[in-house]
């Protein structure tokens, strides 16, 4: 049998390997016949059936899968095949927005052009829009599902070529959709933006999500460079190619400072030559409030103390301060050094957090400053994750675990058996972490970023406290039933240490005192819980719950119906606060009462750490007014002459805490029309009668506590 054989594409006889696709053929031999679903580098599939020839069968044939035969006659551009072509893209266009994000970007969607080309400007057909719509949880690509075909080229170009395996198809007909691992969402996935989806597309399906007006200050790389660096190995040269402006190298001058405590960036940081001092210069203290007069009108004092002049009941008791980077800093001397290889600024690049330490460039500093796109492809790279991850085992594993307090005496070599066993998981915002009901598996700690705990309760979900660096969970269920008492779930990238169960019942065996910390923490937690739930029964829990109110020990109401705007309570504040008020007239509102103010105690404070350095996000960011930025003049070094001492100002965030330890705050003496009260939530909401179809049963006349 000849390897060759001979057919006739429109009127011309062509030769061809046997084997061949009729498109290939007609390519080879200069016959355009225009396709979607098929690219030259993928396996033919089929599905979009632009492609359609007349092969003299019963039905068109779609040319990119079916393969030639001796003395076929094909024809590619006949009436009745042009227009069945046309009726085809008419379709594809009823379930394509029009114009996609590719076209407004580039103007070169395939779809489109092709319409253009084919005349068909307006679809005749209802438009149907995919009913899984946007996924924006990629920080690289940003996926339109109203905007795929289904032509399968990212599925392809993801496992054909890359390799990496990510993307299918999920669902069934209409419901039908390209999905990434077990349908998550991408950034979710196990995606690792390397951009070869994003080639493949032929629409505005799968864009690459370039970083508006961010020009990063520094030498611009070629890819090509940036490939040679061992942490960008398995990384995207299209994907570096797309995002040049998103990275770039510096070289900093022993002295110089790179990043401030306090301000606000969108960057990290990894150094690859040199070392860098890191330290906070704002002063170790917490704003102390004392009566500084007596009389009708007292006035309250502000100043900073140590922990070793005043010791807080609420002092967490940490030897260490958790800040952005690789390691925790040292109280009495919160300074630590980084080198070569090490990664800083990351929670202030992914969630645009302040900068909660200073770095300054010890020796003569190399290093790479990436937007939030660069380090999410970076910390999906196996090979940079691994790195890090050895280098947190190796050098702040043991830190962290001592500088949470139950864990302080946690022997050495246990904690050399525990590094290598310990699981380094990564969680995105929203992501469940833990879910209440569930078998207790594992015990966590808290590495980077915030989780809110949070239990299930007819009516709604309560709120038990929100975890930081540093903070754990996980124990209670391990400790107790081996279920999960609630659900933990992260608010922004979090990453944590995960204990496998084995192993925390092996530690809580051998370190009886360790295991006696745990049990006292589990108990005081759900105690609070059980008293904070009972006491809510005659409250209508579903709009106090909405509000945050059930975790208040008091709170400021202003009667909105009373209350003339005045300013005489803001004044009052003022007076008694050195000039800075603690009352703003604003935040949530319950029925007629503004709460204007919130204090909590226990699990729920919000404490104020020693070493708060004075960005003000907490402030802007309180609904309550409760936060403001109290300042202090200090003495710090001379940046010209260090051994001299020059005064700055610098500020702390401060709370109001409603007087309590006064008969009546200031601001409530001062109302001259009873329209601020302090009161204690609990027992005043549970006078309120919840509002029943419209009208209300119940008194709520407010008593002053």
């Amino acid at each position: 049998m000849s390897d060759q054989i001979t057919l006739t594409i429109d009127g011309r006889d062509v030769t061809v390997p046997r084997g061949t696709t009729i498109f290939d053929a007609a390519r080879m031999n200069g016959i355009a016949i225009p396709t979607l679903c098929h690219q030259q580098n993928q396996t033919p599939v089929g599905v979009c059936r632009v492609c359609v020839v007349d092969v003299g069968a019963r039905v068109y044939a779609a040319a990119c899968i079916r393969e030639c035969d001796p003395g076929m006659k094909v024809k590619t551009g006949t009436e009745p095949v042009v227009r069945a072509r046309n009726t085809l893209v008419e379709l594809l266009m009823a379930d394509h927005p029009s114009p996609c994000a590719r076209q407004q970007a580039s103007g070169d969607c395939e779809l489109e052009a092709m319409a253009k080309a084919s005349g068909v400007s307006e679809a005749r057909y209802a438009r149907r829009l995919s009913p899984r719509g946007r996924d924006d949880s990629s920080l690289s690509i940003a996926v339109d599902h109203e905007a795929c075909i289904l032509c399968d080229r990212c599925i392809r170009g993801c496992d054909e070529v890359k390799k990496n395996h990510v993307i299918g198809r999920s669902g069934r007909g209409y419901s039908a959709h390209i999905g990434f691992d077990l349908d998550l969402p991408m950034g979710s996935s196990t995606c690792v933006s390397c951009g070869e989806c994003m080639v493949s597309c032929p629409t505005g399906a799968l864009t690459n999500k370039r970083v508006i007006d961010a020009q990063l200050p520094g030498e611009t790389l070629d890819p090509e460079w940036i490939l040679q660096l061992p942490v960008f190995k398995g990384v995207s040269g299209t994907f570096l190619e797309l995002n040049k402006s998103s990275l770039v190298k510096r070289r900093i001058a022993a002295g110089e400072v790179i990043c401030r405590e306090g301000e606000f960036g969108s960057t990290a940081f990894y150094i690859l030559e040199g070392s860098v001092d890191v330290f906070i210069g704002t002063p170790i203290a917490h704003v102390k409030q004392e009566d500084a007069s007596a009389g009708w009108l007292s006035r309250i004092r502000s100043r900073l103390a140590d922990r070793q002049e005043h010791t807080r009941t609420e002092e967490s008791g940490r030897r260490f301060i958790p800040i952005d980077a690789p390691v925790d800093l040292p109280y009495d001397k919160p300074l630590a050094e980084l080198g070569a290889g090490e990664l800083f600024g990351e929670m202030t690049c992914m969630s645009f957090h302040p900068r909660s330490a200073t770095v300054r460039a010890k020796t003569e500093v190399v290093v790479l400053e990436m937007l939030r796109n660069v380090l999410d492809i970076l910390q999906k790279n196996k090979t940079f994750r691994a790195e890090l991850d050895r280098k947190y085992r190796q050098r702040a594993l043991e830190t962290h675990l001592r500088s949470v307090p139950v864990f302080s005496s946690m022997p050495a070599d246990f904690v050399d058996y525990l590094r290598d066993r310990v699981e380094l998981s990564r969680y995105s915002p929203g992501e469940v972490i833990v879910r209440q009901g569930e078998a207790a598996d594992a015990f966590y700690l808290v590495r980077l970023g915030f989780v809110k705990v949070s239990e299930r309760h007819p009516g709604g979900e309560v709120v038990l406290t929100y975890l930081g660096r540093g903070s754990y969970f996980g124990e209670m269920g391990l400790l107790g039933g081996g279920v999960r008492t609630a659900t933990c779930t992260a608010l922004d990238h979090v990453d944590v240490v995960k204990i496998a169960g084995e192993d925390f019942q092996l530690m809580v065996s051998r370190f009886p005192d360790i295991r006696a910390g745990l049990e006292k923490v589990a108990r005081e937690r759900a105690e609070q819980n059980r008293q904070r739930l009972a006491s809510t029964e005659h409250v209508p829990i579903d709009a106090f719950l909405n509000q945050g109110l059930m975790e208040a020990q008091s709170l400021l109401l202003l009667d909105l119906e009373k209350c003339t705007r005045c300013d005489q309570c803001v004044r009052a504040c003022a007076d008694a606060h050195d000039g800075v008020t603690r009352l703003v007239r604003e935040g949530l509102r319950f029925d007629k009462y503004l709460v204007a103010s919130i204090r909590r105690r226990n699990s729920m404070e919000i404490i104020i750490e020693d070493w708060c350095i004075g960005c003000g996000l907490c402030v802007r960011n309180c609904p309550y007014g409760n936060l403001n930025l109290h300042p202090f003049e200090i003495k710090v070094p001379d940046p010209e002459k260090p051994n001299r001492m020059i005064a700055t100002t610098r500020k702390k965030a401060t709370g109001c805490d409603l007087c309590m330890e006064h008969a009546e705050p200031s601001c409530v003496y001062a109302c001259p029309h009873d329209a601020a009260h302090r009161v204690e939530p609990l027992a005043f909401f549970g006078t309120m009668s919840a509002v029943k179809d419209g009208k209300r049963t119940g008194s709520t006349e407010a008593t002053s506590k």
